[in-house]
Protein backbone atom coordinates (compact mmCIF):
# COMPACT_ATOMS: atom_id res chain seq x y z
CA UNK A 1 0.00 0.00 0.00
CA UNK A 2 1.71 2.98 -1.00
CA UNK A 3 0.85 6.87 0.70
CA UNK A 4 -1.71 8.72 -0.43
CA UNK A 5 -0.70 11.45 -3.34
CA UNK A 6 -1.09 14.88 -1.90
CA UNK A 7 -3.92 17.18 -3.19
CA UNK A 8 -1.32 20.23 -3.66
CA UNK A 9 2.10 19.70 -5.09
CA UNK A 10 4.33 20.74 -2.43
CA UNK A 11 6.89 22.57 -4.92
CA UNK A 12 8.26 25.82 -4.18
CA UNK A 13 7.10 29.17 -5.01
CA UNK A 14 9.21 31.22 -7.83
CA UNK A 15 11.86 33.13 -5.21
CA UNK A 16 11.13 36.88 -5.84
CA UNK A 17 14.20 38.73 -7.44
CA UNK A 18 15.20 40.55 -4.34
CA UNK A 19 14.65 44.90 -4.59
CA UNK A 20 18.07 46.78 -5.90
CA UNK A 21 19.64 49.74 -3.41
CA UNK A 22 18.03 51.63 -6.03
CA UNK A 23 14.65 49.95 -6.13
CA UNK A 24 11.68 52.42 -5.27
CA UNK A 25 9.30 51.33 -2.17
CA UNK A 26 6.64 50.43 -4.84
CA UNK A 27 8.83 47.90 -5.92
CA UNK A 28 9.44 46.45 -2.72
CA UNK A 29 5.91 46.43 -1.65
CA UNK A 30 5.07 45.16 -5.08
CA UNK A 31 7.70 42.01 -4.48
CA UNK A 32 6.43 41.37 -1.34
CA UNK A 33 2.76 41.11 -2.00
CA UNK A 34 3.64 38.56 -4.47
CA UNK A 35 5.25 36.36 -1.69
CA UNK A 36 1.79 37.10 0.26
CA UNK A 37 -0.37 36.51 -2.96
CA UNK A 38 1.94 32.92 -3.15
CA UNK A 39 0.94 32.07 0.48
CA UNK A 40 -2.68 32.52 0.21
CA UNK A 41 -2.32 30.11 -2.83
CA UNK A 42 -0.47 27.51 -1.72
CA UNK A 43 0.05 26.76 2.17
CA UNK A 44 -0.10 23.62 4.12
CA UNK A 45 -1.13 22.67 7.64
CA UNK A 46 1.00 19.93 9.55
CA UNK A 47 -2.67 18.30 10.55
CA UNK A 48 -3.76 17.79 7.19
CA UNK A 49 -1.22 17.82 4.26
CA UNK A 50 0.95 14.94 6.25
CA UNK A 51 -1.06 11.77 7.15
CA UNK A 52 0.69 10.60 10.29
CA UNK A 53 -2.05 7.69 10.64
CA UNK A 54 -1.22 6.10 7.29
CA UNK A 55 0.77 2.95 7.09
CA UNK A 56 3.28 4.13 5.21
CA UNK A 57 4.25 6.50 7.61
CA UNK A 58 4.81 4.72 9.97
CA UNK A 59 8.64 4.42 11.91
CA UNK A 60 10.24 1.04 10.63
CA UNK A 61 13.33 1.06 13.14
CA UNK A 62 14.72 -2.15 10.50
CA UNK A 63 14.27 0.64 7.49
CA UNK A 64 17.24 1.10 6.07
CA UNK A 65 16.48 4.44 4.20
CA UNK A 66 17.03 6.27 7.56
CA UNK A 67 20.78 5.34 7.08
CA UNK A 68 22.32 8.81 6.65
CA UNK A 69 23.50 9.54 3.25
CA UNK A 70 26.76 9.54 2.30
CA UNK A 71 27.17 12.16 -0.04
CA UNK A 72 25.05 15.16 1.62
CA UNK A 73 25.99 14.44 6.00
CA UNK A 74 29.39 14.40 6.90
CA UNK A 75 28.68 11.54 9.51
CA UNK A 76 27.16 9.47 7.21
CA UNK A 77 30.14 9.59 4.47
CA UNK A 78 32.90 9.16 8.04
CA UNK A 79 34.28 5.28 8.15
CA UNK A 80 33.38 5.06 11.43
CA UNK A 81 29.79 5.15 10.71
CA UNK A 82 30.08 3.16 7.72
CA UNK A 83 31.90 0.52 9.89
CA UNK A 84 29.51 0.39 12.77
CA UNK A 85 25.97 -2.51 12.24
CA UNK A 86 23.33 -1.70 10.05
CA UNK A 87 21.36 -1.44 13.06
CA UNK A 88 23.17 1.29 14.75
CA UNK A 89 23.57 3.16 11.85
CA UNK A 90 19.55 3.39 11.67
CA UNK A 91 19.37 4.62 14.80
CA UNK A 92 21.92 7.38 14.28
CA UNK A 93 20.32 8.39 10.86
CA UNK A 94 16.81 8.58 13.15
CA UNK A 95 18.26 10.60 15.53
CA UNK A 96 19.91 12.99 13.68
CA UNK A 97 16.65 13.20 11.72
CA UNK A 98 14.94 14.13 14.74
CA UNK A 99 17.19 16.43 16.13
CA UNK A 100 17.31 18.32 12.79
CA UNK A 101 13.64 18.74 13.58
CA UNK A 102 14.16 19.75 16.97
CA UNK A 103 16.17 22.31 16.04
CA UNK A 104 14.24 23.71 13.09
CA UNK A 105 10.92 24.25 15.55
CA UNK A 106 13.17 25.81 18.28
CA UNK A 107 14.48 28.08 15.62
CA UNK A 108 11.08 29.03 14.24
CA UNK A 109 9.93 29.46 17.61
CA UNK A 110 12.44 32.13 18.02
CA UNK A 111 11.38 33.34 14.45
CA UNK A 112 8.00 33.84 15.02
CA UNK A 113 8.61 35.45 18.66
CA UNK A 114 11.07 37.97 16.56
CA UNK A 115 8.49 38.44 13.98
CA UNK A 116 5.84 39.73 16.48
CA UNK A 117 8.27 42.02 18.12
CA UNK A 118 9.36 42.96 15.05
CA UNK A 119 5.72 44.15 13.40
CA UNK A 120 4.37 45.51 16.33
CA UNK A 121 5.00 48.82 15.40
CA UNK A 122 5.02 48.55 12.01
CA UNK A 123 2.07 51.33 9.99
CA UNK A 124 -1.20 50.78 9.02
CA UNK A 125 -1.32 49.54 5.26
CA UNK A 126 2.36 47.99 5.22
CA UNK A 127 2.89 44.89 2.97
CA UNK A 128 5.80 43.58 5.57
CA UNK A 129 2.68 43.34 8.14
CA UNK A 130 0.71 41.27 5.72
CA UNK A 131 3.87 38.95 4.15
CA UNK A 132 5.15 38.45 7.75
CA UNK A 133 2.04 37.32 9.71
CA UNK A 134 1.87 34.84 6.80
CA UNK A 135 5.35 33.81 7.43
CA UNK A 136 4.31 32.98 11.19
CA UNK A 137 1.42 31.27 10.12
CA UNK A 138 3.41 29.16 7.89
CA UNK A 139 5.81 28.70 10.44
CA UNK A 140 3.35 28.01 13.50
CA UNK A 141 2.74 25.07 10.99
CA UNK A 142 6.41 23.63 10.71
CA UNK A 143 6.75 23.87 14.20
CA UNK A 144 4.02 21.35 14.53
CA UNK A 145 4.89 19.46 11.68
CA UNK A 146 8.64 19.08 12.76
CA UNK A 147 7.76 18.26 16.72
CA UNK A 148 5.29 15.66 15.41
CA UNK A 149 8.07 14.33 13.56
CA UNK A 150 10.06 13.61 16.86
CA UNK A 151 7.16 12.29 18.27
CA UNK A 152 7.05 9.58 15.70
CA UNK A 153 10.58 8.92 15.78
CA UNK A 154 10.82 8.63 19.20
CA UNK A 155 14.39 10.25 19.96
CA UNK A 156 14.26 12.06 23.51
CA UNK A 157 16.54 15.04 21.46
CA UNK A 158 17.49 18.19 22.75
CA UNK A 159 17.46 20.40 19.63
CA UNK A 160 19.93 23.01 19.54
CA UNK A 161 23.33 23.10 21.96
CA UNK A 162 22.34 24.15 25.44
CA UNK A 163 24.31 27.57 25.48
CA UNK A 164 21.59 28.28 22.37
CA UNK A 165 18.56 27.63 24.11
CA UNK A 166 19.76 29.60 27.08
CA UNK A 167 20.24 32.81 25.16
CA UNK A 168 16.84 32.11 23.15
CA UNK A 169 14.78 34.49 24.97
CA UNK A 170 16.41 37.49 24.21
CA UNK A 171 17.39 36.59 20.81
CA UNK A 172 13.88 37.85 19.35
CA UNK A 173 14.34 41.38 20.66
CA UNK A 174 17.09 41.78 17.85
CA UNK A 175 14.14 42.38 15.38
CA UNK A 176 13.89 45.78 16.85
CA UNK A 177 17.15 46.78 17.77
CA UNK A 178 18.80 45.95 14.52
CA UNK A 179 16.21 44.35 12.10
CA UNK A 180 18.96 44.16 9.43
CA UNK A 181 20.92 42.01 12.02
CA UNK A 182 17.59 39.87 12.80
CA UNK A 183 16.75 38.99 9.51
CA UNK A 184 20.29 37.80 8.97
CA UNK A 185 20.15 35.45 11.12
CA UNK A 186 17.18 34.24 9.99
CA UNK A 187 18.90 33.35 6.92
CA UNK A 188 21.36 31.84 9.28
CA UNK A 189 19.26 29.24 10.50
CA UNK A 190 17.27 29.01 7.68
CA UNK A 191 19.74 28.28 4.91
CA UNK A 192 21.73 25.50 6.51
CA UNK A 193 18.44 23.72 6.96
CA UNK A 194 16.89 23.86 3.63
CA UNK A 195 20.48 23.71 1.87
CA UNK A 196 20.71 20.37 3.72
CA UNK A 197 17.13 19.09 2.33
CA UNK A 198 16.95 20.32 -0.83
CA UNK A 199 20.57 18.25 -1.59
CA UNK A 200 19.16 14.94 0.08
CA UNK A 201 15.95 15.24 -1.64
CA UNK A 202 18.26 15.63 -4.89
CA UNK A 203 20.31 12.89 -4.22
CA UNK A 204 18.43 10.57 -2.74
CA UNK A 205 16.77 8.04 -4.69
CA UNK A 206 13.97 7.07 -1.86
CA UNK A 207 13.47 8.20 1.59
CA UNK A 208 10.71 6.92 4.35
CA UNK A 209 8.17 8.65 3.49
CA UNK A 210 7.14 10.84 6.24
CA UNK A 211 10.47 12.35 5.82
CA UNK A 212 10.32 12.73 2.80
CA UNK A 213 6.70 15.09 2.94
CA UNK A 214 7.83 16.66 5.70
CA UNK A 215 10.97 17.83 4.09
CA UNK A 216 9.39 18.80 0.92
CA UNK A 217 6.48 20.52 2.74
CA UNK A 218 9.07 22.27 4.33
CA UNK A 219 11.50 23.34 1.11
CA UNK A 220 8.08 24.50 -0.64
CA UNK A 221 7.63 27.14 1.61
CA UNK A 222 11.01 28.03 3.22
CA UNK A 223 11.15 29.28 -0.15
CA UNK A 224 9.12 32.04 0.19
CA UNK A 225 10.99 32.96 3.54
CA UNK A 226 14.21 32.80 2.48
CA UNK A 227 13.36 35.02 -0.38
CA UNK A 228 11.86 37.86 1.95
CA UNK A 229 14.91 37.82 4.34
CA UNK A 230 16.88 37.79 1.54
CA UNK A 231 14.75 41.25 -0.21
CA UNK A 232 14.73 42.36 3.50
CA UNK A 233 18.38 42.47 3.59
CA UNK A 234 19.19 43.77 0.15
CA UNK A 235 16.52 46.86 0.44
CA UNK A 236 17.33 47.90 3.86
CA UNK A 237 20.96 46.82 4.16
CA UNK A 238 22.41 49.79 1.57
CA UNK A 239 20.09 52.53 3.45
CA UNK A 240 21.92 52.02 7.11
CA UNK A 241 24.34 54.35 8.24
CA UNK A 242 28.31 53.74 6.61
CA UNK A 243 29.07 52.24 10.42
CA UNK A 244 26.21 50.42 11.00
CA UNK A 245 26.92 48.55 7.27
CA UNK A 246 30.51 48.52 8.40
CA UNK A 247 29.54 46.38 11.36
CA UNK A 248 27.00 44.16 10.12
CA UNK A 249 29.47 43.28 7.80
CA UNK A 250 31.69 41.84 9.93
CA UNK A 251 28.89 40.19 12.17
CA UNK A 252 27.32 38.36 9.06
CA UNK A 253 29.96 35.71 8.46
CA UNK A 254 30.24 35.00 12.36
CA UNK A 255 26.56 35.08 12.61
CA UNK A 256 26.12 32.46 10.04
CA UNK A 257 29.16 30.12 11.28
CA UNK A 258 28.07 30.12 15.33
CA UNK A 259 24.52 29.26 14.00
CA UNK A 260 25.58 26.76 11.55
CA UNK A 261 27.64 25.09 14.01
CA UNK A 262 24.35 25.32 16.76
CA UNK A 263 22.05 23.35 13.23
CA UNK A 264 24.04 20.70 12.36
CA UNK A 265 27.04 19.86 14.79
CA UNK A 266 26.14 17.32 16.84
CA UNK A 267 25.32 18.19 20.45
CA UNK A 268 27.10 16.82 23.35
CA UNK A 269 23.91 14.45 23.96
CA UNK A 270 24.38 12.90 20.59
CA UNK A 271 28.16 12.26 21.64
CA UNK A 272 27.06 10.65 24.42
CA UNK A 273 24.50 8.24 23.22
CA UNK A 274 25.97 6.81 20.53
CA UNK A 275 30.32 7.06 21.68
CA UNK A 276 31.35 9.30 18.74
CA UNK A 277 35.04 9.69 19.19
CA UNK A 278 35.93 13.33 19.76
CA UNK A 279 38.37 12.59 16.50
CA UNK A 280 35.44 12.19 14.09
CA UNK A 281 33.31 15.13 15.54
CA UNK A 282 36.67 17.27 15.01
CA UNK A 283 37.43 15.77 11.31
CA UNK A 284 33.60 16.41 10.29
CA UNK A 285 33.09 19.74 11.52
CA UNK A 286 35.17 21.17 9.76
CA UNK A 287 38.80 19.90 9.49
CA UNK A 288 38.56 17.21 6.48
CA UNK A 289 38.41 18.65 2.89
CA UNK A 290 35.63 17.04 2.62
CA UNK A 291 33.52 18.93 5.14
CA UNK A 292 35.15 22.45 4.39
CA UNK A 293 33.89 21.76 0.64
CA UNK A 294 30.37 21.21 2.17
CA UNK A 295 30.81 24.35 4.53
CA UNK A 296 31.65 26.38 1.65
CA UNK A 297 29.13 25.50 -0.71
CA UNK A 298 26.31 26.04 2.27
CA UNK A 299 26.77 29.81 2.11
CA UNK A 300 27.14 30.32 -1.73
CA UNK A 301 23.62 32.00 -1.65
CA UNK A 302 24.51 34.30 1.62
CA UNK A 303 27.73 35.63 0.03
CA UNK A 304 25.96 36.40 -2.84
CA UNK A 305 23.44 38.75 -0.71
CA UNK A 306 26.32 39.89 1.03
CA UNK A 307 27.64 41.22 -2.20
CA UNK A 308 25.08 42.57 -3.05
CA UNK A 309 23.65 44.47 -0.54
CA UNK A 310 27.37 46.44 0.12
CA UNK A 311 28.04 44.10 3.05
CA UNK A 312 31.19 42.70 1.64
CA UNK A 313 34.35 44.66 1.83
CA UNK A 314 38.06 43.41 1.94
CA UNK A 315 38.08 43.14 5.96
CA UNK A 316 34.36 41.08 6.38
CA UNK A 317 36.13 39.04 3.04
CA UNK A 318 38.92 38.35 5.55
CA UNK A 319 36.74 36.97 8.33
CA UNK A 320 34.63 34.83 6.10
CA UNK A 321 38.18 33.12 5.07
CA UNK A 322 39.12 33.24 8.54
CA UNK A 323 35.75 31.73 9.39
CA UNK A 324 36.01 28.52 6.93
CA UNK A 325 32.76 29.79 4.71
CA UNK A 326 34.79 31.42 2.22
CA UNK A 327 34.45 30.31 -1.73
CA UNK A 328 32.77 31.45 -4.51
CA UNK A 329 29.41 32.94 -4.65
CA UNK A 330 26.21 31.91 -6.08
CA UNK A 331 25.10 33.21 -9.92
CA UNK A 332 21.29 33.32 -8.94
CA UNK A 333 19.54 31.92 -5.26
CA UNK A 334 19.42 28.71 -4.96
CA UNK A 335 21.79 27.50 -7.73
CA UNK A 336 22.87 23.89 -6.83
CA UNK A 337 26.94 22.97 -6.02
CA UNK A 338 28.89 22.69 -8.26
CA UNK A 339 29.80 19.14 -7.19
CA UNK A 340 26.44 18.14 -7.44
CA UNK A 341 26.05 19.92 -11.02
CA UNK A 342 29.02 18.60 -11.94
CA UNK A 343 28.38 14.81 -10.40
CA UNK A 344 31.71 14.97 -8.60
Amino acid sequence: MTAPTPTTAPSPSAPTAAPTPSSSRAEYDAALLRLSEASVRRHFDAFVDVPWDHPDFRVDRTDERWVLPADVDPLGAHPWYQALPVETQIEIGLWRQANIMKVGLQFENILIRGIMQYIANLDNGSAEFRYLTHEATEECHHTQMFQQGVNIIGADVPGLPRWMRRVSPIIPWFASLTPVGFFIGVLAGEEPIDHTQKQILRGADELPPVLSRIMEIHVAEEARHISFAHTYVARHAPRMSRGQIFAVSLAFPVIMRVLCDAILKPTKEFRDEFDVPREVIDELYWDSPRSREFLSDLFSDVRMLAEQSGLMNPLARRVWRALKIDGRSSRYRSEPPVSYATGV
